[in-house]
């Protein structure tokens, strides 16, 4: 696909709408839903989007399935997590066809409210959204077939749970006591808890993290905003008061503005507080045998503090690095097009790759050109008589059959094959000799030693950046933040709106 499409023109494109698929995407918009009287959408936005994160998450984690191979494919994008995460299933596609069938059955409830050229417009719309986005998948090398398939038919299938099930959960949360809250939080935290250990450092279970917390706080704080006598009704109980016509355009900005920048705030202290104060009550835990470790988290008892981290949050950036992140949007050549391992499962990925076709080459090498056999000719020439000119382009023939190609030196052949430099493929062309360019014997052998395996593994791994270490704490930090967003967007805001003179008039 990407030798017979490629362009820079749509490299561009598919990096840039690659962003309208991701969970930041969505969570920077989804506060603004709420604030702006959309609460019904903005709850079935999160709790789609929480239900592909956590299903595509808990997949990836479970079978740890490499993204497809590079080389020969290049990776587009616009996000440096992305590719340490595993492949299948992929969570864009879940996502966007979610987002896309939910708003194409809204629309479809409601023909009357659109002029029917709207009407179709607006669905063909969320149509070429989602085809656009697992197009661009498999177009950016970041998903196989395989990946899009499935992730597509979780997204529907969410989609479909959720309309079927929206109003019975609905009914739960808004008519229930303080207890049904507690249930509900309870089971969250109970997914987070059965997420599988993957087999390599993967980011997934950091995303999983972040939108359940979400969860958490979008119920916990409907729940209470409901009963407050500040929220309507309609069309769900705690519905945020908004009417752009008597708010104003000034206000409505104003309010969004004062929104956002509150919930930065929050991340910010909230975030610096819990990894300063969880860890010696982690330690606690521990010493009392009540924590519950992960494999790539660092337990408290092994460090005494938490050096600043970088890079740790994949849903929403800390406000410092907000002027980066638009720059790397506005800047077309910000796009990263990548060749070769970027996470452990690409190195092993790479590595049984070039042990394959070391034994095809050895197989082919074999059966061709035995050592102790002059060579013969295939079974199409000896039907044909023999020349002396013949004889001396068949040997040619015979070689260009043969793959992998003559290698100055066997580490070399694979590493062309198989390098982090570029994409293309090996030469055709047999080794003038069996000696390389030191004067040394090619040997041949099905395998390398595993003095030789070992080397090859540490240099390719020496490549790939190495994961920042992560502690234990952050997984209930994340939980707590993103529920404190998610409680802001819901009740703080609104209940500040009011206090400050931004509410309804």
């Amino acid at each position: 696909m990407q030798d017979k499409l490629r362009s820079p023109a749509l490299d561009t494109y598919f990096a840039y709408t690659a962003n309208l698929g991701t969970h930041t995407f969505f969570m920077i918009f989804l506060p603004i839903q709420f604030w702006c009287g959309y609460t019904s959408v903005g709850r079935a936005t999160v709790f789609m989007l929480a239900a592909g994160v956590y299903l595509t998450g808990f997949l990836k984690d479970m079978v740890c399935l490499p993204r497809p191979l590079s080389p020969p494919l290049a990776r587009i994008s616009m996000s440096g997590s992305a590719a340490l995460e595993y492949g299948f299933p992929s969570s864009h596609s879940a996502n966007a066809v979610s987002v896309a069938f939910y708003a194409i059955y809204t629309i479809r409830q409601t023909p009357e409210a659109y002029h029917p050229y709207v009407w179709i417009g607006l669905q063909a719309l969320f149509y070429f959204y989602a085809v656009s986005i697992i197009f661009g998948r498999l177009y950016c090398g970041m998903h196989g077939f395989l990946d899009v398939i499935v992730g597509s038919a979780l997204g529907a299938l969410i989609t479909a749970f959720y309309l079927v099930y929206n109003d019975w959960m609905e009914s739960w949360i808004f008519s229930g006591s303080y207890t049904d809250i507690i249930v509900a939080t309870l089971l969250v935290c109970i997914l987070v808890r059965i997420n599988p250990e993957p087999a390599d450092d993967c980011p997934c279970f950091d995303d999983s993290v972040s939108f359940l917390g979400v969860v958490i706080g979008i119920n916990l704080g409907a729940w209470h905003y409901a009963q407050t006598g500040l929220a309507l009704d309609y069309p769900i109980p705690s519905t945020v008061p908004f009417e752009l016509e008597k708010m104003g355009l000034l206000r409505a900005t104003l309010r969004i503005f004062l929104g956002v920048v509150v919930i930065f705030l929050w991340r910010s202290t909230s975030k610096s507080a819990l990894l300063k104060g969880l860890p010696p009550f982690f330690r606690l835990l521990e010493q009392a045998r009540l924590n519950l470790p992960r494999v790539y988290f660092l337990n408290a008892s092994k460090y005494t503090s938490i050096p600043t981290l970088r890079d740790d949050d994949n849903l929403i950036p800390p406000a410092s690095e907000l002027p980066h992140k638009i720059m790397n949007l506005a800047h077309p050549r910000k796009r990263s097009v990548s060749v070769g391992p970027q996470s452990a499962a690409d190195a092993y990925e790479t590595l049984a790759y070039r042990n394959r076709r070391r034994r095809e080459s050895v197989s082919s090498m074999d059966g061709a050109v035995p050592e102790d056999a002059t060579w013969s000719p295939s079974p199409r020439l000896q039907s044909k008589p023999q020349t002396p000119a013949i004889e001396k382009a068949e040997p040619a023939l015979l070689g260009a059959s043969l793959l992998p190609t003559p290698m100055q030196s066997r580490v070399q052949s694979y590493e062309q094959m198989m390098g982090t430099g570029g994409v293309e493929g090996p030469a055709t062309t047999p080794p003038d000799s069996d000696t390389d360019a030191a004067g040394e014997k090619i040997q041949f052998s099905q395998s390398l030693t595993d003095e030789e395996n070992e080397t090859e593994k540490r240099e390719l791994f020496m490549k790939l950046t190495k994961p920042r270490v992560r502690y234990d704490v952050e997984v209930v930090t994340k939980l707590i933040v993103y529920s404190g967003i998610a409680w802001i967007a819901v009740e703080g805001n609104p209940l500040l709106f009011e206090l400050v003179g931004l509410g309804m008039p």
